[in-house]
């Protein structure tokens, strides 16, 4: 059962450029890197960014859509005007109508979004009324905002005792094997990674690659949590005290880090040549 109830809110002008980065190092502040643009408050947003305040007309806007998934939970949808997704250029300097955006459920962060989709699994949404809620940032991480107010969208979530698309359908019939999961494809290098209690083991460092290599991560987190490989905008799930494995292949070349989202740790950096 879903209820959807959408707020628009609007803040910054359009615009391109910006060079080509990624998020902030290990230890250093959010606004590391800033521009320009707008008027940069001292107040902040819930969750502790500065606001960069931009003049109403021409700034971006943002919807929040959702619909029920046919497995497992439900597909969520930003539709946005007056802003572009910028994964190559995060943690640079702020650029009008240019970032990313961060993705909360009752107030808690469930992820940084590069993209206008979103999987949400029913396992993230217990039982009961939810309120989800997208914000707009610039790359050098301060929140977008008009009159005072950081740029949001709402969306009222109701989930049942049985979330959708978990009746027992599959696309597989029980007698043909399931094919591979992506852990098990082949990788040129493998990096071990351990979360506890706040920490990272081995402390984060670099992890050089070729261009074309494949990668496996292989991370263990006590908690539940998200992993995310900024600029290849690569997600895995991090159910709590299980291993997980993401393998990619390294077909840019750059600076690029792995987080955690719940935890907001870096956990390495990519840099691949």
């Amino acid at each position: 059962m879903l209820t959807a109830a959408l707020l628009l809110v609007g803040g910054a002008a359009a615009g391109c450029g910006g060079r080509a980065t990624t998020h902030h190092k290990p230890g250093t502040s959010h606004e590391q890197a800033t521009g320009s643009v707008g008027t940069l408050l001292d107040a902040q947003d819930p969750t502790g960014h500065r606001l960069r305040e931009v003049p109403a007309e021409g700034a971006p806007q943002v919807q929040l859509a959702a619909r029920p998934d046919s497995e497992d939970g439900w597909n969520l949808q930003l539709t946005v005007k007056n802003f572009r997704f910028t994964p190559d250029s995060t943690g640079g300097a702020a650029l009008p109508g240019a970032g990313h955006a961060h993705l909360e459920l009752d107030g808690r962060k469930l992820a940084r979004l590069y993209g206008p989709w979103f999987h949400l699994p029913a396992a993230q949404a217990p039982e009961g009324a939810h309120t989800l809620t997208v914000r707009l940032y610039a790359d050098d991480h301060t929140a977008w905002a008009v009159a005072g107010k950081a740029i949001e969208g709402t969306l009222e979530l109701t989930a049942g005792a049985a979330a959708p698309g978990q009746a027992g359908h599959s696309h597989t019939p029980p007698s043909v094997p399931p094919s591979p999961p992506s852990s098990q494809a082949p990788a040129d290098r493998t990096v071990t990674i351990a979360v506890r209690d706040g920490k990272v083991t081995p402390p984060p460092g670099r992890t050089e690659l070729r261009r074309g290599e494949r990668l496996a991560l292989r991370v263990t987190s006590d908690r539940a949590d998200t992993l995310h490989v900024h600029g290849y905008d690569k997600e895995l799930a991090l159910p709590a005290g299980q291993e997980a494995t993401l393998v990619l292949t390294a077909d840019r070349t750059g600076l690029f880090e792995v987080e955690t989202h719940g935890s907001r740790l870096v956990l390495t950096q990519l840099l691949v040549r």
